[in-house]
């Protein structure tokens, strides 16, 4: 099977562009929601890597929830989708006090009250390319730590097709500018990156000696060229600048450039 189906079988692109639908009303391309599929598939799979190495030093093989606690620990830079951990048992407590912008303590949901975020509320709908991932990598995981992977999966993906969403209306500029990030062996045209502040600064580091040092920043003009009417692999892959860094951000780029390419 190629990769480009691999992803597809993992993350059904009619599932991907509903999770669009829950952010934008803009159309979305079968490129776009190709490279979605293959951005979020990279992330999961080093998410179960890394939960399989964690597993591994007890020798086991099944996977279980704290392995992955393990695994975000150990490489902040697959700390995403960390709007789930506030409805995660989990991965409780580790997010710290939330903050209004007006300084008041915003509690965690519960689980009657106020609306979920469409992501967690449609967090399920991974479920089955989750348990695909876990065969492809050898293991298997007990249901709590597929749904721990799920909901990650459900809101990294809403966060990314926001992002890909705000560049498409935009035409790459956002309200903190357009940059351009020079990384050896990433994208070598500069993509439009609507806070650039997100990219070097994840949520929370556990050890800061273990992340490198951010990537040059720099003044660029805005390459896109769609109507801002459609969300297009560019605008994806500008949110995948946004969302991630380091070597996951390589790997998810290229996973990207392999997926769309041979789909064509």
């Amino acid at each position: 099977m190629q990769d480009a189906e691999k992803d597809i079988a993992a993350f059904e692109l009619p599932l991907v562009k509903a999770v669009f639908r829950d952010v934008t009303p803009l159309n979305v391309s079968r490129s776009a929601a190709r490279a979605a599929a293959s951005v979020t598939r990279t992330v999961l799979t080093g998410l179960i890597d890394g939960a399989l190495r964690a597993a591994a030093e007890e020798s086991r093989k099944k996977l279980l929830p704290r392995d992955l606690v393990t695994a975000v620990d150990r490489d902040v830079e697959l700390e995403v989708g960390a709007a789930w951990y506030h409805h995660s048992p989990t991965f409780k407590g580790l997010t710290g006090v939330v903050h209004d912008a007006e300084g008041a303590v915003v509690e965690a949901p519960g689980r009657g009250g106020s609306p979920k975020l469409s992501a967690v509320v449609g967090a399920h709908r991974f479920e089955g390319g989750i348990r695909k991932l876990l065969r492809e990598r050898g293991t298997g995981a007990v249901p709590e730590m597929v749904r721990e992977l799920d909901g990650i999966a459900s809101v990294f993906l809403t966060d990314l097709a926001r992002d890909a969403a705000r560049v498409a209306r935009e035409g790459g500029v956002g309200r903190f500018g357009s940059v351009a990030l020079v990384v050896p062996g990433e994208l070598s045209d500069p993509l439009p990156v609507s806070d650039p502040a997100r990219v070097s600064e994840p949520a929370r580091v556990s050890d800061p000696a273990r992340v490198s040092d951010p990537a040059p920043v720099s003044p660029a003009r805005s390459t896109r060229t769609g109507d801002g009417r459609t969300i297009d692999r560019d605008d994806v892959l500008a949110a995948t600048m946004i969302q991630l860094f380091g070597g996951v951000r390589q790997r998810a780029v290229a996973a990207v450039r392999e997926a769309t390419e041979t789909a064509q």
